[in-house]
């Protein structure tokens, strides 16, 4: 087994002070290896990385036709969100177009990662619903495909109608039977699969024809990165400096995907220790190394070769990417 390779560092002045470590795949549209880093094979939970292959049953099954979702909807499907007012109130209309509220979900409430909305809620002496969960757009995506099918409220369950169409999903697009599942922070199931797997499916989605599931879930990505996640977040910024070209996708634990339609090209990142600072500055290093975007724009400078500051504002370091990604 290959073992992980320092990908991203932390410099104090001229002090190399912590190193972060990862694998990294590029595959093509063969589902071969253009580039590798670490081990290619290593097992992994994809995490929010996933939710593109998650959604796919929503528009295969021909539910989204028949709900008459937009690619607004595929992109909440597809979103970890920070629950600001542009993600709650779509995810929210969506539900009641389908004669549900917020009690449906299965998702759990979360404290909203936008200012504006959680000051509003902390001020309103109320609490987070769950439709300010990061998650709420794929659990309606998930209410959406159980309606569809006749399915039963509890969506989330492994041996449900919805989970097992993801999964049906998941390994014939990453080519592999998948090992087992984890539960997700937002308790579905979240499938294993080789690091080479996810980069393949990605490279699947990245060749996939214009008028396929595929296409029309990343075109939803690329059209409405502030629905993907949202202001200041890495996938929202990092795609619209790439003028809405590519589509990429952040997970827990450090983990990053990226669907290149123009080169046919899937990317699937995992950093071992689970840091989101070094999973951003990593995607962003890629990303330019495939030469899809620019070094010098505000958004990767921000995460790659990005000064590191004190309390004082003064400049005591920066975080780099490794020699390997360079």
């Amino acid at each position: 087994m290959t073992q992980a390779v320092p990908m991203v560092e932390i410099w104090r002045g001229d002090f190399l002070e912590s190193a972060h470590s990862g694998h990294a795949v590029v595959c093509d549209d063969s589902g071969q290896i253009v580039e590798a880093w670490g081990d290619p094979e290593a097992i992994v939970l994809p995490r929010s990385s996933a939710k593109m292959i998650q959604a796919l049953p929503l528009i295969t099954s021909g539910a989204a036709k028949a709900t008459s979702l937009t690619s607004e909807h595929l992109a909440l499907a597809c979103a970890s969100h920070n629950g600001a007012a542009i993600h709650t109130t779509r995810v929210e209309r969506w539900l009641e177009t389908q004669g549900l509220s917020d009690a449906a979900l299965r998702c759990g409430p979360q404290m909203p990662d936008d200012r504006p909305a959680r000051e509003a809620i902390i001020c309103a002496h109320e609490s987070p619903c769950q439709i300010h969960n990061n998650c709420s757009g794929k659990h309606a995506g998930f209410l959406t495909l159980a309606q569809h099918l006749g399915a039963g409220p509890e969506y989330v369950d492994a041996d449900h109608p919805v989970q097992k169409a993801c999964l049906d999903a998941f390994e014939r697009t990453t080519g592999e039977t998948s090992p087992g599942f984890g539960i997700d922070g937002c308790s579905a199931p979240n499938f294993a699969t080789s690091l080479t797997g996810m980069a393949r499916a990605m490279a699947h989605f990245a060749a996939a024809p214009p008028d396929s599931a595929e296409a029309q879930l990343h075109q939803a990505m690329r059209k409405h990165p502030d629905l993907v996640a949202g202001e200041k977040r890495a996938c929202t910024e990092l795609m619209r400096a790439m003028d809405g070209k590519v589509a990429i996708k952040t997970g827990a634990e450090a983990f990053f995907i990226a669907i290149l339609p123009e080169q046919k090209l899937g990317v699937a990142l995992k950093i071992v220790d689970g840091t989101t600072r070094a999973s951003e500055c990593a995607i962003a290093a890629i990303l330019v190394k495939l030469g899809v975007l620019d070094p010098d724009h505000p958004a990767t400078r921000k995460r790659m070769n990005a000064p590191i500051t004190n309390r004082r504002d003064i400049q005591t370091g920066w975080i780099r990417p490794s020699a390997a990604l360079a």
